[in-house]
């Protein structure tokens, strides 16, 4: 897929899917240190499943299980070996994403890489191993036959337009780069500090296809970091926000958020400039669901369909 065919193809809203790591280290009872990337080779069976129910609920973008498989985050996580390496985690990942999808052409995959975990400002990691790590991983990606990477939940731009411009040399897959906003009077912040409407234009200028937002403060507070990144980028934005602020019941983390509030929104975040709605912690495929119809509810309101250009 190239970058113009995913474009083209966001010509009608999309769909996409929701959490993974949440659901898989909750299904799997993975330890507090363990990464739900693991189970890729180690318990495949529950990321099948898991793909599945999501293309079931009605997604259209399937996200490969590999937010942590990269060298880097593997590493910053201070893992005990002996361990999987992340071309291997990265190449499961995609292949069971194919695997799940099937001949479904109205599907396409998402390799994603999600922010490292160390602080590139203070040197926690050097730029030459961040840019090395998202490169591999990015490159075992497209092997294992992603249709476009994904970079998700980035909080440092420094970052975010160094793992742009290694995914960039490793392939010539198109790129969504997402970060995540939870800070400010509006939530229109990341942690470090950046302004959504200060963020677009160096990512598209690095090299991204769409820019996005996921994670962040929840859906409720999505709207004003959404509509800020629309302004700067002119184009469709890639939107998947959490369920909202979670609880801890009897020491699990809970989110309250069922899939009628969080779909309650949707036509809003389309008028606003989404064109792909999925989401993130605490988002399960009864909330895809709920979303899936929404989108096909605007759709029959005029908004067609378009066909997947992959095919």
């Amino acid at each position: 897929m190239t970058p113009d065919q995913l474009r083209a193809w966001l010509a009608s809203p999309r769909v996409a899917d929701g959490a993974w790591s949440s659901i898989l280290r909750q299904r799997a009872g993975l330890g507090a240190r363990e990464p739900a990337e693991l189970l890729n080779v180690r318990a495949p069976e529950l990321v099948l499943a898991l793909s599945r129910e999501y293309v079931k609920a009605g997604a259209e973008f399937l996200s490969t299980n590999t937010f942590a498989a990269t060298s880097a985050a593997l590493r910053s996580r201070q893992l005990d070996p002996p361990l999987p390496s992340a071309v291997e985690l990265c190449r499961a990942g995609a292949q069971l994403a194919r695997q799940a999808i099937g001949g479904k052409h109205e599907v396409l995959i998402a390799g994603v890489l999600g922010a490292s975990g160390a602080i590139l400002a203070v040197q926690e990691v050097s730029a030459a191993e961040l840019r090395a790590s998202y490169a591999e991983s990015a490159a075992a990606l497209a092997e294992g036959g992603v249709n476009l990477l994904l970079l998700e939940t980035f909080s440092e731009l420094s970052e975010l337009l160094l793992a742009i411009e290694a995914c960039r040399e490793a392939t010539k897959l198109p790129i969504v780069a997402c970060l995540s906003f939870d800070s400010g009077p509006q939530r229109t912040r990341t942690i470090a500090g950046l302004e959504a409407a200060d963020a677009a234009r160096p990512l598209l200028d690095a090299g991204a296809t769409i820019v996005g937002s996921n994670c962040g403060a929840g859906f409720a507070a999505a709207l004003p970091a959404l509509v800020a990144l629309h302004a700067g980028s002119k184009g469709p934005i890639w939107l998947k926000p959490s369920a909202g602020v979670p609880e801890l019941v009897d020491d699990r983390v809970v989110y309250t958020a069922t899939p009628e509030d969080f779909a309650r929104p949707v036509r809003q975040w389309i008028d606003a400039g989404a064109g792909v709605v999925g989401g993130c912690c605490g988002v399960g495929p009864e909330h895809v669901q709920r979303i899936a119809t929404s989108l096909a509810k605007l759709r029959s309101a005029g908004r067609g369909r378009v066909r997947n250009p992959a095919t």
